[in-house]
């Protein structure tokens, strides 16, 4: 132990700082512990929601596993805010920049009082890629623990089915009794919300760029599987210390390619998009939106699970887990990249397969099965490549002159009939104007719905969850209508729906200059989305773009929003959706 100190940053903090042992000591510490590799434990545990309550035994079970491989845990919290909990109020609009607060207030930890290795816990939407952007940007050797899922309520209920009972309750299709019943039933318990939204989406995405251990992404949440898990992170941390192996050395451009063909085959979080360019910026990388089109062309959407296909995610680790789903895409995948384990990816999937993991999985989708009285196999849950949901990916990238910088549409959750379309110009200037409209059937089977001034400078890029479900759960708004948004959508959103639309509207993007009754453009097989008349009559190209000018000649911008706080300071600062929205000091 004694020859490792001159290597461990801790032990030179400890030779500089003589305040500091006197200080670890009246904090609990042992004479002994003040020598171990030091490793600090980051979780965004608190009671906010589901996906961070539990994360204190995690903790716990992380701590004995550092404790056992010779180091120390230090605990440290950050805690996370709950996107479900803010829906339908200004609260969402903290949302996003909480993910640079959180990431912000980990590096504060990690750099006041350098450790010598991390393991970071998280669940949730900004969470989970929070501590991804922290791992990137302290550097310092590391594991992640995704904190798992939520188990399904009765009959498979899941929370994103909530949005869908509102709006038909709005419209008094279902009764009182129903609502209650689907909101006190659908969240049983502890974890991730259980369908493939951006908490579930970025658990995954830990693990496919090889920051978590294989296998850990998004298990039942109650596990004693997760908390083995966890104990295996805790020594994987002291390990890497010992090594100094860090995580800039592990993850490199080939590991944000493998990350994005799982996204692919997965019918991923259109959030992804936010985040994985701003996880990428913290290590150096530079990561176009045009690598997800480019990527996602290439491979097959296999995971039939919600919000866009049939199970909850819960299911997911019954299958095999992330694993399983790399099996399928192992000709696709970058398998010489290096992972946590000190191992490559195709070295740790060789081992999983001589390891009985797939046995225990198998297992537990029997147990699921008696439980649930189903009689599902792997293959119901994750599709072979030769027999997918459908092709090319889960996402495109929409551009044109209403997206000169890109636009977003998840294309597994949209209805074909609206692949092709022109539909007229219905824009509105918030999202509560505009869910007004929908809900009062002011809208109309062949409109382009616009809920512009959402995007990150002008009120911090909130959901439009709200009025997507209140769209997609109308039988026929939701098949003969789209909404685009400069704002984003949560991970749980179905339908016509295409967000993230840059240059945003408070920048001056062509979004802010549509009026009613444009003729909108809508081709997702040519990755097109385009102004293409006036007053619903077709116009030349030349014709829209002296249409376009003339409107910006007259249009004035907006004052901001926030005058104080986070969200002035993210209004400020925020860099364009397609970048990732993170904060861009160098301006």
């Amino acid at each position: 132990m004694r020859a490792e100190k001159p290597d461990l940053v801790s032990q030179r903090m400890r030779a500089l700082a003589p305040e500091m042992d006197p200080l670890r000591l009246g904090t609990g510490w042992k004479p002994d512990d003040l020598e171990k590799p030091q490793i600090l434990i980051e979780s965004t545990f608190g009671d906010s929601h589901p996906g961070s309550c539990h994360l204190d035994r995690l903790t716990e079970q992380v701590r004995a596993g550092v404790r056992e491989a010779g180091g120390f845990g230090a605990r440290y919290c950050c805690t996370d805010i709950c996107d479900g909990e803010s829906q339908g109020t200004d609260g969402i609009n903290f949302s996003l920049v909480s993910r640079e607060m959180i990431c912000g207030m980990m590096e504060i930890h990690a750099s006041a009082t350098p450790f010598d290795g991390a393991v970071y816990l998280s669940s949730c939407d900004k969470g989970m890629p929070a501590v991804l952007m922290a791992m990137g940007r302290c550097n310092i050797p590391g594991v992640i623990v995704p904190g798992g899922t939520m188990s399904a309520g009765p009959d498979l209920l899941t929370l994103e089915q909530l949005g869908m009972y509102s709006a038909k309750h709005h419209r008094g299709e279902i009764d009182d009794a129903t609502l209650r019943w689907a909101k006190e039933n659908a969240c049983p318990g502890c974890g991730a919300c259980s369908f493939i939204g951006t908490a579930s989406t970025m658990q995954i995405m830990a693990e496919a760029l090889g920051l978590a251990l294989p296998g850990s992404a998004l298990m039942p949440a109650d596990s004693p599987a997760l908390e083995a898990v966890a104990r295996q992170a805790g020594a994987a941390a002291v390990a890497l210390a010992r090594k100094g192996m860090r995580p800039r050395d592990i993850v490199t451009a080939a590991s944000f390619e493998n990350a994005i063909l799982v996204h692919g085959a997965i019918s991923g979080s259109t959030n992804c998009l936010l985040h994985l360019p701003a996880i990428a910026h913290e290590f150096g990388i530079a990561l176009d939106a045009s690598a997800f089109d480019a990527l996602h062309r290439k491979v097959r959407w296999l995971l039939d699970l919600r919000p866009a296909g049939r199970w909850p995610a819960e299911f997911f680790r019954y299958a095999g887990g992330l694993p399983a789903v790399m099996e399928e895409l192992r000709p696709l995948l970058h398998l010489d990249v290096l992972t946590v384990t000190g191992r490559t990816l195709g070295e740790n999937l060789d081992a999983l397969r001589s390891s009985g993991y797939y046995d225990q999985c198998a297992d537990e989708l029997a147990a699921c099965n008696r439980k649930r009285r189903l009689s599902l196999t792997r293959e119901d849950i994750i599709r072979p490549w030769d027999r997918p949901l459908g092709e090319g990916g889960s996402v495109a990238i929409l551009y044109g002159n209403l997206a000169p910088e890109g636009a977003v549409i998840k294309h597994t959750a949209c209805p074909r009939e609206m692949f092709r379309a022109v539909l007229r110009a219905r824009p509105f200037d918030s999202e509560e104007a505009c869910l007004s409209a929908v809900l009062r059937h002011e809208v109309s089977p062949g409109d382009a719905v616009f809920i512009r001034y959402e995007g990150p400078k002008a009120s911090g890029m909130p959901e439009m969850f709200y009025t997507s479900e209140a769209i997609s759960s109308d039988r026929e708004l939701g098949r003969s209508i789209a909404l685009i948004t400069d704002g984003r959508f949560s991970g749980a959103s179905t339908g016509p729906v295409i967000g993230h639309c840059s240059p945003e509207a408070f920048d001056g993007g062509p979004i802010a200059l549509v009026e009613e009754g444009d003729l909108i453009e809508i081709d997702i097989p040519e990755r097109r989305l385009a102004i293409v008349g006036v007053a619903g009559e077709r116009k030349t190209p030349a014709e829209i773009d002296r249409v376009l000018a003339d409107r910006r000649a007259a249009w004035t911008p907006r004052p901001a929003r926030y005058r104080s706080g986070v969200l002035r300071l993210f209004s400020e600062h925020a860099a364009s959706p397609m970048k990732g929205a993170y904060l861009e000091f160098d301006r």
